[in-house]
Protein backbone atom coordinates (compact mmCIF):
# COMPACT_ATOMS: atom_id res chain seq x y z
CA UNK A 1 0.00 0.00 0.00
CA UNK A 2 2.95 2.59 0.88
CA UNK A 3 4.85 2.16 -2.52
CA UNK A 4 1.17 1.99 -4.14
CA UNK A 5 0.42 5.59 -2.29
CA UNK A 6 4.30 6.52 -3.64
CA UNK A 7 4.00 5.91 -6.79
CA UNK A 8 0.35 7.73 -7.28
CA UNK A 9 1.97 10.94 -5.20
CA UNK A 10 5.22 10.84 -7.70
CA UNK A 11 2.52 10.74 -10.73
CA UNK A 12 0.19 13.44 -9.31
CA UNK A 13 2.90 15.49 -8.69
CA UNK A 14 4.53 14.68 -12.59
CA UNK A 15 0.52 16.07 -13.55
CA UNK A 16 0.21 19.15 -11.57
CA UNK A 17 3.80 20.22 -12.24
CA UNK A 18 3.63 19.92 -16.15
CA UNK A 19 4.40 23.32 -18.11
CA UNK A 20 2.06 25.19 -19.19
CA UNK A 21 4.01 27.64 -21.82
CA UNK A 22 0.62 29.24 -22.87
CA UNK A 23 -1.04 29.66 -19.55
CA UNK A 24 0.72 32.83 -17.77
CA UNK A 25 -2.42 33.14 -15.80
CA UNK A 26 -1.76 33.66 -11.68
CA UNK A 27 -1.73 30.36 -9.77
CA UNK A 28 -4.14 29.35 -7.41
CA UNK A 29 -2.94 26.27 -5.85
CA UNK A 30 -5.36 24.08 -3.95
CA UNK A 31 -3.02 22.25 -1.53
CA UNK A 32 -4.57 19.50 0.85
CA UNK A 33 -5.72 16.36 1.18
CA UNK A 34 -8.95 14.01 -0.06
CA UNK A 35 -11.01 16.56 0.44
CA UNK A 36 -8.87 18.45 -2.05
CA UNK A 37 -8.28 15.77 -4.76
CA UNK A 38 -11.80 15.21 -5.21
CA UNK A 39 -11.83 11.73 -3.68
CA UNK A 40 -14.34 9.12 -4.87
CA UNK A 41 -15.44 10.70 -7.37
CA UNK A 42 -14.73 11.77 -11.48
CA UNK A 43 -11.85 14.14 -12.29
CA UNK A 44 -13.93 17.95 -12.80
CA UNK A 45 -16.32 17.20 -9.67
CA UNK A 46 -13.85 18.65 -6.95
CA UNK A 47 -14.22 21.94 -5.20
CA UNK A 48 -10.99 23.04 -7.54
CA UNK A 49 -12.65 22.10 -10.39
CA UNK A 50 -15.71 23.78 -9.65
CA UNK A 51 -14.07 26.57 -8.37
CA UNK A 52 -12.08 27.12 -11.64
CA UNK A 53 -15.15 27.19 -13.75
CA UNK A 54 -16.79 29.76 -10.78
CA UNK A 55 -13.75 31.87 -11.40
CA UNK A 56 -13.50 31.94 -15.61
CA UNK A 57 -17.45 33.01 -15.56
CA UNK A 58 -17.12 35.50 -13.07
CA UNK A 59 -14.26 36.74 -15.17
CA UNK A 60 -11.34 36.42 -13.12
CA UNK A 61 -8.23 34.83 -14.85
CA UNK A 62 -6.41 32.86 -12.71
CA UNK A 63 -5.63 28.76 -12.62
CA UNK A 64 -6.43 26.96 -9.84
CA UNK A 65 -3.74 23.53 -9.86
CA UNK A 66 -5.21 20.78 -7.55
CA UNK A 67 -2.53 19.41 -5.43
CA UNK A 68 -4.67 17.27 -3.19
CA UNK A 69 -3.40 13.75 -2.06
CA UNK A 70 -5.79 11.26 -0.53
CA UNK A 71 -4.82 10.38 2.85
CA UNK A 72 -2.27 12.90 3.53
CA UNK A 73 -1.40 14.05 6.64
CA UNK A 74 -0.39 17.76 7.90
CA UNK A 75 3.57 15.81 7.68
CA UNK A 76 2.78 14.77 4.66
CA UNK A 77 1.85 18.12 3.08
CA UNK A 78 5.16 19.46 4.61
CA UNK A 79 7.10 16.58 2.72
CA UNK A 80 6.21 18.02 -0.23
CA UNK A 81 5.85 21.46 -0.18
CA UNK A 82 8.82 22.00 -2.17
CA UNK A 83 6.53 20.97 -5.34
CA UNK A 84 4.14 23.76 -4.38
CA UNK A 85 6.18 25.96 -3.99
CA UNK A 86 7.87 25.45 -7.29
CA UNK A 87 4.54 26.55 -9.07
CA UNK A 88 5.00 30.15 -7.54
CA UNK A 89 1.45 30.58 -6.98
CA UNK A 90 0.14 33.72 -6.05
CA UNK A 91 -2.65 31.99 -3.62
CA UNK A 92 -2.65 28.98 -1.74
CA UNK A 93 -5.59 27.40 -0.35
CA UNK A 94 -4.17 25.58 2.46
CA UNK A 95 -6.71 22.06 3.67
CA UNK A 96 -4.82 20.25 5.61
CA UNK A 97 -4.83 18.68 9.61
CA UNK A 98 -8.24 16.52 9.16
CA UNK A 99 -6.29 12.95 8.89
CA UNK A 100 -4.14 14.22 11.51
CA UNK A 101 -7.51 14.90 13.88
CA UNK A 102 -9.20 11.47 12.57
CA UNK A 103 -6.08 9.72 13.86
CA UNK A 104 -5.49 11.05 16.99
CA UNK A 105 -2.19 13.04 16.13
CA UNK A 106 -0.45 15.10 18.39
CA UNK A 107 -2.11 19.02 18.16
CA UNK A 108 1.16 20.70 18.55
CA UNK A 109 2.71 18.99 15.52
CA UNK A 110 -0.46 19.69 13.89
CA UNK A 111 0.11 22.98 14.25
CA UNK A 112 4.07 23.20 13.97
CA UNK A 113 3.65 21.42 10.61
CA UNK A 114 0.59 24.11 9.21
CA UNK A 115 3.00 26.61 10.64
CA UNK A 116 5.86 25.81 8.78
CA UNK A 117 4.40 25.56 5.62
CA UNK A 118 2.33 28.80 5.93
CA UNK A 119 5.20 30.60 6.31
CA UNK A 120 7.13 29.13 3.67
CA UNK A 121 4.08 29.87 0.74
CA UNK A 122 4.04 33.48 2.67
CA UNK A 123 7.85 33.60 2.64
CA UNK A 124 7.43 32.87 -1.50
CA UNK A 125 5.17 35.81 -1.93
CA UNK A 126 1.59 34.08 -2.13
CA UNK A 127 -1.09 34.59 -0.03
CA UNK A 128 -2.51 31.53 2.14
CA UNK A 129 -5.90 31.10 3.11
CA UNK A 130 -6.24 28.37 5.85
CA UNK A 131 -8.90 25.93 5.70
CA UNK A 132 -10.72 25.57 9.55
CA UNK A 133 -11.86 22.33 10.39
CA UNK A 134 -13.96 20.57 13.12
CA UNK A 135 -14.01 16.51 13.80
CA UNK A 136 -16.57 13.94 14.74
CA UNK A 137 -18.24 15.17 18.34
CA UNK A 138 -16.93 11.75 19.36
CA UNK A 139 -13.88 11.91 19.73
CA UNK A 140 -14.40 14.16 22.55
CA UNK A 141 -15.21 17.87 23.46
CA UNK A 142 -12.27 18.31 24.77
CA UNK A 143 -10.03 17.31 21.64
CA UNK A 144 -12.12 18.72 19.16
CA UNK A 145 -12.36 22.30 20.40
CA UNK A 146 -8.68 21.90 20.74
CA UNK A 147 -8.31 20.95 17.08
CA UNK A 148 -10.19 23.49 16.20
CA UNK A 149 -8.29 25.99 18.07
CA UNK A 150 -5.08 25.14 15.55
CA UNK A 151 -6.71 26.46 12.80
CA UNK A 152 -8.12 29.81 14.78
CA UNK A 153 -4.85 30.28 16.74
CA UNK A 154 -2.50 30.40 13.52
CA UNK A 155 -5.33 32.41 11.39
CA UNK A 156 -4.55 35.20 14.00
CA UNK A 157 -1.03 34.35 14.81
CA UNK A 158 0.20 34.14 11.21
CA UNK A 159 -2.55 36.75 9.73
CA UNK A 160 -4.00 34.74 7.17
CA UNK A 161 -7.78 34.57 6.13
CA UNK A 162 -9.63 31.52 7.45
CA UNK A 163 -12.52 29.81 6.22
CA UNK A 164 -14.24 29.21 9.28
CA UNK A 165 -15.50 25.23 8.67
CA UNK A 166 -14.60 23.84 4.87
CA UNK A 167 -17.23 21.72 5.01
CA UNK A 168 -19.66 23.73 6.58
CA UNK A 169 -23.13 22.91 5.27
CA UNK A 170 -22.29 19.22 4.04
CA UNK A 171 -20.36 17.37 6.99
CA UNK A 172 -23.51 14.61 8.26
CA UNK A 173 -25.71 15.06 5.10
CA UNK A 174 -26.36 11.81 3.79
CA UNK A 175 -27.11 13.97 0.65
CA UNK A 176 -24.43 16.16 0.35
CA UNK A 177 -21.90 12.82 1.29
CA UNK A 178 -20.68 9.78 0.40
CA UNK A 179 -21.48 6.66 2.42
CA UNK A 180 -18.63 7.53 5.09
CA UNK A 181 -20.66 11.02 5.40
CA UNK A 182 -17.32 12.98 5.68
CA UNK A 183 -16.16 13.17 1.81
CA UNK A 184 -18.53 15.65 -0.29
CA UNK A 185 -20.11 13.91 -3.10
CA UNK A 186 -20.91 16.23 -6.07
CA UNK A 187 -23.54 18.08 -4.91
CA UNK A 188 -21.36 18.99 -1.98
CA UNK A 189 -18.95 19.76 -3.76
CA UNK A 190 -21.20 22.68 -5.01
CA UNK A 191 -21.27 23.82 -1.16
CA UNK A 192 -17.94 23.53 -0.75
CA UNK A 193 -16.60 25.85 -3.61
CA UNK A 194 -18.80 28.42 -2.27
CA UNK A 195 -17.13 28.15 1.04
CA UNK A 196 -14.12 28.90 -0.22
CA UNK A 197 -15.09 31.43 -2.64
CA UNK A 198 -16.74 33.67 -0.09
CA UNK A 199 -13.09 33.84 1.73
CA UNK A 200 -10.79 33.64 -1.81
CA UNK A 201 -13.10 36.06 -3.35
CA UNK A 202 -12.08 39.41 -1.70
CA UNK A 203 -7.95 38.51 -2.65
CA UNK A 204 -8.80 37.98 -6.28
CA UNK A 205 -7.84 41.30 -9.03
CA UNK A 206 -9.47 41.26 -11.84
Amino acid sequence: MKTAFIISTMVFMTWAQRPSPTDSRPIILAFGDSLTAGYGLPRGFGYPERLQRKLDQRGYRYRVVNMGISGDTTSGGRARIKAGLDLKPSIVILELGANDGLRGLPLKQTQANLEEMITAFQKSGATVVLAGMTLPRNYGAVYVRSFEDVFRDLARKLNVPLIPFFLEGVAGNPKLTLDDYLHPNADGYVIVTDNVLKTVEPLLKK
